[in-house]
């Protein structure tokens, strides 16, 4: 068999995964605090047919040696954690974080779990909880009759009740940071897990220590650009076009030795 066919059939499979990517990335431009994937490529072992450096005579090597690429692989997808833009949106439970840092949400099985999507509401108890209900941490509740909540740059939320003159403080929003933010694992729901790779979370205060600060009243945007996307994607179209027409020559040369040998 034809080793050029096995070749570009793994061309095609990790064009088809980087292809997989790039829609993911689009399908995901309007998600709040989306970060978008990048996918690593690596070549696959190398047949050494004449080492490079070998012996060509009692006195001289080899200057480069015949090796032969078995093909390409996909060994990971990166998440790039570039802060994307920020939203006005006047609703004083979105909060955006403006640098580093996730917010912590504590799980229905009671493990942490981290996210940059600043969207946020109130449950029935008047807790802080995302889209999904899971609760902000460390917990904040809001009191009833509560006429606005304001929340500072330094996460600290005040809330200005009803038959009071002054705001009060109910409560100081914390921020987690990873030394390897790339190593986590992305488990949807804009939710995060930690992982070995990830290190340990490191919490802090907003706006202090390198943390970003806590933007009220915006979101932060997917920082998928679609631009770019849209030029990968045709860069993968002409790449497993190029890699379809090395199976299609391969198999024409297959064809000509079976007919005429």
């Amino acid at each position: 068999m034809h080793a050029a066919l096995w070749v570009s059939k793994t061309g095609l499979t990790a064009q088809d995964k980087q292809l997989t990517t790039i829609s993911n990335n689009l399908a995901n431009a309007s998600t709040a605090g989306f970060k978008r994937d990048r996918v690593v490529f690596e070549d696959l072992l190398y047949q050494v047919q004449r080492q490079p450096g070998g012996q060509s005579s009692q006195n001289t090597q080899l200057p480069t040696g015949l090796q032969l690429g078995t093909g390409v692989r996909v060994v990971s997808t990166q998440k790039e954690f570039s802060t994307g833009t920020l939203q006005v949106t006047d609703q004083p439970l979105d909060m955006a974080i403006d640098g580093r840092g996730f917010y912590e949400i504590l799980m229905p099985d009671g493990s942490t779990a981290y996210t940059r999507n600043g969207e946020f509401s109130l449950s029935a108890d008047g807790e802080i909880v995302n889209s999904d209900g899971f609760q902000l941490q460390p917990a904040i509740a809001i009191p009833n009759s509560t006429l606005s909540v304001t929340v500072a740059r330094d996460g600290t939320v005040s809330a200005l009740v009803a038959g009071n003159s002054a705001p009060t403080q109910v409560g100081s929003i914390q921020l987690s940071d990873f030394l390897n933010p790339s190593g986590l694992q992305a488990v949807g729901s804009n939710l995060y897990l930690e992982t070995a790779s990830s290190g340990a979370a490191q919490q802090g205060t907003p706006a202090t220590n390198g943390f970003g600060s806590i933007e009220q009243g915006m979101v932060e945007n997917s920082n998928v650009n679609i631009v770019e996307e849209l030029v990968n994607m045709i860069t993968t179209q002409r790449t497993y076009e190029m890699n379809s027409k090395v199976i299609q020559t391969a198999d024409q040369m297959l064809q000509f030795v079976s007919q005429n040998i």
